[in-house]
């Protein structure tokens, strides 16, 4: 056969009653949740900074980085929402490569979906328990969101899944702000649709059953570049795309009109650095414009204790990205505060 089961995964419910969330995670997380809907409903003027590994491949690392996200995070919490990227599905474009913790919860061991779902619940409760920080993930298979709906702030929908019909209608039924990207091929009205869906209700088959969304008014849009026929990176972060986005938005008709600009992959080619510049461009066009202050809600930045990437091997370096590369601490932490200041 093709095709053999290694194991049968647990309901979402059963994981969630063997790792439980505390009362006071909770509340903690349910406060954040209001203050970022609040941001992209345009009650609040926070600025968004969704920063943290490619992948994030080691839970120690991952929590260190995250605690020393926290020390800059209350330092310009009066005008910064930080939320962590604790990205644990890794999407790959040939299928080869490291998939993220989900699929190996040690990347130097053979894939393990029974461990690494357990692996990826107890991450992201240590984050909460230790920082207070909810954080974001990418939503890369629909109903395995169920293990972590309750313990996510932030859901991003990539570049190769926002033309997926089950990734927009999951996202309908979400009650946090879902970030649609725009695709590789770069095709805005591609996200548009996806943002479409998602604020509007459906009715389909999930996990097995037949379920009913109210739609979701803080889907949006993330503007992460596209690559053209030729291979060749486009970025569409500058002062003319976000015009045209903004245009865009205003002849569909959709709720909260909102973008978050990825600064690295297409937008970046990929040069780790440039994100720092990017991210002052966007904060002085967003400055520039009232219209676009209005619209770009914040940026998401990789980044890690480390800069750089490395292949996985024996003697890893702690802290170091092993998909794409990132920006590292120092980098990150002097460019958070740059953000404040400009905000």
């Amino acid at each position: 056969m093709s095709m053999k089961t290694n194991h049968q995964l647990p309901l979402p419910e059963v994981l969630k009653s063997q790792y439980p969330l505390s009362q006071g995670i909770k509340q903690a997380k349910a406060a954040r949740d209001r203050e970022i809907r609040d941001i992209f409903t345009g009650n609040s003027d926070k600025f968004v900074v969704l920063a943290g590994p490619c992948s994030a491949d080691n839970e120690e690392s991952v929590c260190e980085y995250v605690n020393r996200l926290k020390e800059v995070s209350d330092k310009v919490s009066d005008k910064l929402m930080i939320i962590p990227r604790v990205y644990t599905n890794k999407p790959r474009t040939t299928g080869d490569g490291y998939k993220g913790m989900l699929h190996q919860p040690d990347p130097d061991k053979a894939p393990d979906l029974l461990a690494g779902i357990i692996a990826i619940r107890k991450m992201h409760i240590r984050v909460m328990e230790e920082t207070g920080l909810s954080s974001a993930d990418e939503m890369l298979y629909p109903e395995n969101r169920s293990y972590l709906d309750d313990v996510l702030s932030y859901e991003a929908v990539g570049a190769r899944s926002v033309e997926n019909q089950q990734h927009r209608l999951t996202a309908s039924g979400m009650d946090i702000p879902v970030g649609m990207k725009n695709p590789t091929s770069g095709d805005l009205s591609v996200m548009l649709n996806s943002v479409t869906a998602a604020q509007h209700p459906h009715h389909f088959i999930y996990r097995g059953c037949d379920v009913e969304t109210s739609g979701n008014p803080l889907a949006h849009t993330i503007l992460r570049g596209g690559v053209n026929k030729y291979g060749q990176t486009i970025p569409n972060y500058h002062y003319e795309d976000l015009i045209r986005l903004a245009e865009l938005y205003s002849k569909w008709d959709l709720q909260n009109p909102a973008v978050i600009v990825d600064v690295n992959h297409s937008n970046s080619g990929k040069k780790y650095k440039e994100q720092i510049r990017i991210v002052s461009e966007v904060l002085h066009s967003r400055n520039y414009n009232p219209q676009l202050k209005k619209l770009v809600k914040g940026v998401m930045i990789e980044s890690y204790l480390v800069e750089g990437r490395q292949d996985i091997c024996p003697n890893h370096v702690y802290g170091q990205s092993i998909t794409d590369p990132c920006l590292g601490w120092e980098d990150t932490e002097r460019l958070i505060y740059e953000i404040a200041e400009k905000c």
